[in-house]
């Protein structure tokens, strides 16, 4: 790509980080000698090798020839500006490489959550005179521990189905970070994404330093979201937020239109306190005076604490019961599980108050007989959230086989919470019992006369697995299912980053499976009595993997050799697991 006006062409910008190269893998089963592995130093230091990324020079910026950019660019930089963006893997990549360079190397637990300098939040508004275009956003604000994704799709949907332009910011993405941007509920273009990226990024660039960092990873997506959709000019955003609410990147937004607060339990205690009440209170700092505010049934700790903050700034906050199935006229809801009812309920109550407050319910026909409006349904049964009770029959081998059989299946729920663990538990029990189809667009695959159950697992060592894997085999215990086998392994993204094609570190010195090692002890002692939990179907076998793609092709290689037998693999424990085998399974 050539500069206007003669220049030479741009130097190659220099890498972030240098990808690393496929490893064998090795099998590693329970029981035998753990001496053999060469274990590394702790994990987490190994993690923060593999995060210490430098941060590269400014890109320069290329806009969009048919959007000229709003403010004036730096000499240096204005030259490049007209010459266009080449799209395409290499350029998007570089983009990649640039946004991990702002994940930060510290341990969350470490910090806990006192705003880790909250201030520098206005500091890059203003850099990126973003304060104004926030204002004129008609948001719809979000934050809770279960279902506020969920909460969001189905909102976005509903006010889309409305004919209304829509942005979606949720968090986190499964394969691609585009995911977490929506314009009418359609990941953004990489076109578009990549232009949008180098203005923010190069901005930043010029103004930041020693006194002003660079914003974090999360902060630099949210205030992405921000300049998307005020320049794509929508008629609502919804905004889910990342972590916590009072100081999360979202809560720069003063005046939303309305705010709902979904399911909270216990998650991210390291940071947002170690009591129901503690982290009540986080997530009611995204409520503001003056605006109507939503829940759903809450535990009595919880519920006292969104009820006196609602005081405090003189609002009511409105509890919102689940949707009654009756509601939709015999249609699906396009997110499955019973669990979706309340999340469902708070998002009609959240896009029925925007079109209220915004002048707009005569774009709706309430109907006499109880149901809800066409628009209402439509956008609740087309709502589509990859990564949440999603099932999908494994392309590889089922392409192998002529019949109707799908002999490795896979069971997505992102999962991560003891709460969430028991509604993905009732969801997996409910879906894979003999001959029951799951409602909706995508139905259960069918599978042959016997059936495997095959736990693959992982969770972030930040969470407690002593709360997480009990909750689950109880949950499925008391329906009558046990499992077969146990997968635990790394997350591929622990060494992607933000990229898609980066594989695991080459070297198997370099590997810490101390944490897979002790989720395999834990999951082994509930099995074998701790708990009670052994049920008649209950091997107790276990694995510790190496690596992702190793699992995957110790699973295909098993189903291929038990033809008579399908394999129904749950994957939960973490929304990164779950991208990552989407993304291994689907390529």
């Amino acid at each position: 790509m050539r500069a206007s006006g003669g220049a030479s062409p741009r130097p190659a910008p220099p890498k972030c980080s240098a990808s690393p190269t496929t490893t064998a893998t090795k099998l590693l089963v329970r029981g035998a000698s753990s001496s053999s592995l060469a274990m590394p130093a702790p994990r987490l230091a190994h993690l923060r090798r593999l995060l210490a990324l430098h941060s590269p020079p400014p890109h320069p910026l290329a806009p969009s020839p048919a959007r000229p950019l709003p403010h004036p660019l730096p000499r240096a930089m204005a030259g490049a500006a007209h010459a266009g963006v080449a799209t395409g893997s290499a350029e998007y990549e570089e983009v990649l490489r640039c946004l991990s360079s702002l994940i930060t190397q510290k341990v969350r637990a470490d910090t806990g959550n006192r705003g880790n300098q909250w201030e520098l939040m206005s500091k890059y508004l203003q850099i990126l005179e973003l304060e104004e275009p926030i204002a004129r956003l008609k948001v719809v604000h979000v934050a809770g521990t279960k279902g506020k994704g969920s909460t969001c799709t189905f909102a976005e949907s509903i006010l889309r189905s409305c004919g209304f332009r829509t942005g979606l910011f949720t968090s986190p993405h499964l394969i691609d970070v585009r995911e977490r941007f929506r314009l009418d509920g359609l990941d953004i273009s990489e076109e578009k994404f990549i232009r949008y990226f180098w203005w923010c990024w190069n901005k930043l660039k010029v103004k930041t330093g020693d006194d002003i960092p660079m914003p974090a990873y999360f902060r630099f997506l949210a205030l992405l979201a921000f300049k998307i959709f005020s320049d794509e000019q929508v008629d609502v955003a919804v905004l889910e937020v990342g972590l916590g609410g009072k100081y999360d990147a979202t809560n720069v937004v003063k005046a939303p239109v309305v705010c709902g607060i979904s399911s909270l339990g216990y998650d991210h205690m390291e940071i947002l306190g170690n009591t129901l009440g503690e982290i009540a209170r986080e997530k009611a700092g995204i409520l503001k005076k003056g605006i109507p505010a939503y829940t759903v049934p809450q535990p009595a700790e919880a519920m006292s604490v969104l009820k006196q903050r609602a005081s405090e700034l003189g609002v009511s906050i409105r509890v919102v019961p689940p949707l009654d199935p009756r509601q939709l006229e015999d249609q699906p809801l396009g997110l499955h599980g019973e669990h979706q009812y309340m999340n469902a309920g708070l998002a009609v109550a959240l896009a029925n108050t925007w079109l209220e407050r915004q002048g707009h319910l005569d774009r709706i026909h309430v109907k006499d007989h109880g149901t809800l409006p066409d628009q209402f349904i439509k956008g609740l049964s087309i709502a589509c959230l990859h990564g949440r009770a999603q099932i999908v029959p494994d392309p590889q081998v089922n392409s192998e086989y002529k019949d109707t059989s799908c002999p490795l299946v896979f069971y997505l729920d992102g999962a991560h919470s003891p709460e969430s663990m028991e509604i993905c538990a009732k969801w997996f029990t409910h879906v894979t019992e003999k001959d029951i189809t799951q409602p909706g667009p995508l139905e259960q695959p069918r599978s042959s006369g016997n059936s495997k159950k095959i736990l693959l697992f992982n969770c972030m060592s930040v969470r407690d697995p002593q709360r997480l894997l009990p909750r689950l085999l109880d949950t499925c215990a008391q329906k009558g299912l046990h499992f077969d086998q146990a997968l635990f392994v790394p997350n591929q993204s622990q060494y992607a980053k933000v990229g898609s094609h980066a594989s695991p570190p080459s070297g198997r010195e370099q590997i810490d499976l101390s944490w897979q090692l002790s989720l395999q002890t834990v999951w082994e002692n509930l099995l074998h009595g701790e708990k009670g939990l052994n049920g008649p179907s209950s091997s107790g076998t276990s694995l510790v993997f190496e690596s992702l793609p190793s699992a995957i092709k110790w699973l295909r290689k098993t189903s291929r050799e038990n033809q008579s037998t399908s394999c129904q693999v749950l994957v939960t424990g973490s929304l990164h697991l779950v991208g990552d085998v989407l993304r291994l399974i689907k390529t």
